[in-house]
């Protein structure tokens, strides 16, 4: 069976982080570009994006290794996005230090005949309205996934409602999911949520793993245990990656093994400052690692 192919849009960024034992500066980091190195090691991905004239050589030589289409990747002046953090002692809180908008403010993505072909579509947690952009480029047929934030959430509620109502696959962590839908039980979170549009729901719980429902599905999903903890920053959109990858490379009927595939690439995530343990995964390793996962559900 060939891998389907993904069309991603999201953000591209410089990132400064810190956590207890060590901190980076101006190290390759955004949704997209966590997501499309994930997704890559399954299926082919193109990006949507914008860079500022600073973007290092390095990112353009990280797309190319590994053969993510840039083509709708804007590269205009100006600065790109960048955002810092700082993790707790325990990992269990961080604390953004600022977020430079720079050329991604007024970003208007742009999409090329060939990617308005793609067949499965990620909507990263950027404004819903650039979401609605996207979505407007495709018909019913397609498969689309989408993710969201706090920020959004709070400040545009309603197009974010919108979204829902054109999502197959809606993702989400259990903090948001509760700020969405006024609901601290993620399983009737979820059931809430399902009700708004999407066909599948799954609530993404940290190191408590996911949680994965739909109309006739609930499971949960632990995380791979062995994994050694470094740096959590784009562990959530490598999960969503392994789980968009499975999809487009096996097709979409099962689930559960989706999300485990997301689960497991996203525990290489976690395993070095920004992308350094994403980029030591192999298609093999993620298999293994979901098998581990599998036999802790058993």
């Amino acid at each position: 069976m060939k891998a389907k192919s993904i069309l991603a849009v999201g953000s591209i960024a410089l990132d400064e982080i810190e956590t207890p034992q060590d901190e980076r500066q101006e190290i390759l980091g955004g949704s997209a570009m966590y997501f499309s190195v994930a997704a890559s090691l399954f299926a082919p991905v193109s990006l949507v994006g914008i860079v500022g004239s600073d973007y290092p050589e390095e990112g353009w030589q990280l797309f190319q290794e590994h053969n993510i289409d840039v083509h709708d990747v804007q590269r205009v002046p100006g600065e790109t996005f960048r955002w810092g953090g700082r993790y707790s002692q325990d990992f269990s809180t961080r604390e953004t230090l600022y977020t430079h908008l720079g050329v991604f403010e007024n970003f208007q993505p742009i999409l090329s005949k060939k990617n308005r072909a793609a067949e499965i579509i990620y909507l990263g947690n950027i404004q819903p309205s650039l979401q609605l952009t996207i979505c407007a480029n495709f018909s019913g047929a397609h498969h689309i996934i989408s993710d969201t934030m706090n920020l959004w959430i709070e400040h545009n509620r309603e197009e974010l409602q919108v979204v829902l109502q054109k999502t197959h696959t809606f993702l989400i962590n259990d903090e948001e999911a509760a700020q969405l839908t006024g609901l601290h039980d993620l399983e009737a979170a979820a059931r809430w949520l399902l009700e708004a549009g999407p066909s599948a729901v799954v609530i993404k719980k940290g190191s408590a793993g996911a949680l994965l429902v739909t109309a006739d599905t609930q499971r949960h999903i632990p995380i791979y245990p062995h994994a050694q903890q470094v740096d959590p920053t784009g562990a959530g959109d490598s999960f969503a990656g392994g789980l968009i990858g499975h999809i487009a490379n096996r097709g979409g009927t099962d689930l559960e093994a989706a999300v485990i595939n997301g689960a497991a690439t996203a525990s290489y995530a976690v395993e070095g400052f920004g992308l350094e343990g994403l980029l030591k995964a192999t298609p093999a390793g993620v298999l293994s690692r979901g098998d581990a996962i599998r036999n802790l559900m058993d």
